[in-house]
């Protein structure tokens, strides 16, 4: 049965079939080829698009605005709105339906981008909340897959660090749908929610997949893909030093590559990175922790192993591929 996701929002891949997902990887990879090629494109054209960021971002700005020009389409970014202040979301999302084609949001609660997309009318892609990042998770599939001449069913993916922030919930979303042997590596402290994990155990089951949960780094052996996030998402500033404490031994070094027994496995990090003292943020750890590198060594980051500029400019592609996808079909 053909594809068909024209007015559907990405809300989380938990909305999605294996088919549907499937079916933007492959668009996914079409649109990066023409590209490549040098093909500008009209499948966006006359097409509206607002972006609204509660949160600071340049990955997912700049991947939406340069794939809505590449194929036409027109952008407003949105910063200072009256949203949540003088006026409700709902009342924003009605206005914002009636003005543009799709909206994306990219912010705190998960809520709130629900809302929008109930009450807007039109496509709503999630760009980020506390709970979840499904264009990342996208992007990052992508990047898996052209690393290997195998099917994503057959990858061995371990997460290592915080097992409970957004990203780590996504790919365990995306990897339980796409019938992945999924770990997370991460102290007990910062397992994931049991609630999902059990929703995503049970999503696991249908498609032949395995969700496990280990404090253990000894379980990264086998895999294909060693991936990390940062120590401090946004708005978690105050808890440097206790993340510190607790993640230090699980930083992805050399020894930890070493560990997977696989010389081809890839590392892959949403960014931004703290793998140097080139930041403010950095710097200010190292001064007061003595720590110059956190959730990555830069040997592995700027190693054979590392894709993350790879997977950062597959970002692009597969957001392009969300807003074809559902905003024409």
């Amino acid at each position: 049965m053909p594809i068909n996701l024209r007015g559907r929002s990405l809300l989380t891949l938990k909305d999605f079939t294996p088919d549907e997902i499937k079916y933007l990887l492959d668009l996914s990879k079409d649109l990066k080829a023409k590209k490549r090629m040098g093909l500008s494109g009209e499948l966006l054209k006359g097409k509206n698009i607002v972006l609204i960021f509660e949160k600071t971002s340049t990955r997912t700005r700049c991947a939406f605005e340069v794939a809505a020009y590449d194929e036409g389409a027109h952008v407003t970014f949105l910063t200072q709105s009256q949203m949540g202040k003088k006026e409700s979301i709902e009342d924003t999302a009605r206005v914002l339906g009636r003005f543009y084609d799709g909206i994306e949001f990219r912010g705190f609660k998960q809520e709130t981008v629900e809302t929008l997309a109930k009450y807007s009318g039109v496509p709503v892609w999630n760009g980020l909340t506390d709970e979840d990042h499904p264009t990342q998770v996208l992007a990052d599939f992508m990047t898996v897959e052209e690393n290997f001449d195998k099917p994503l069913s057959k990858i061995k993916f371990v997460y290592v660090g915080d097992g409970r922030n957004n990203v780590a919930n996504a790919l365990m979303i995306g990897a339980a749908k796409m019938g992945m042997d999924f770990v997370i590596v991460s102290p007990k402290e910062l397992f994931p929610s049991e609630k999902l994990l059990k929703e995503m155990r049970d999503e696991a089951q249908k498609n032949n997949a395995k969700i496990s949960i280990s404090d253990d780094l000894n379980a990264v052996e086998g895999a294909d893909v060693i991936y990390t996030d940062v120590w401090i998402s946004m708005g978690e500033e105050d808890k440097i030093e206790e993340r510190i404490k607790l993640l230090k031994p699980y930083q992805v070094n050399m020894d930890l590559i070493k560990k997977t027994n696989n010389p081809d496995v890839i590392f892959l990090h949403c960014l931004p990175s703290f793998h140097d003292t080139k930041t403010d943020m950095g710097y200010d750890v190292y001064k007061k922790y003595g720590l110059p590198e956190m959730e990555v060594t830069d040997e592995v980051f700027e190693s054979k192993y590392s894709k993350v500029f790879d997977e950062a400019e597959n970002r692009m592609h597969t957001i392009k591929a969300v807003m074809v996808a559902t905003l024409v079909g």
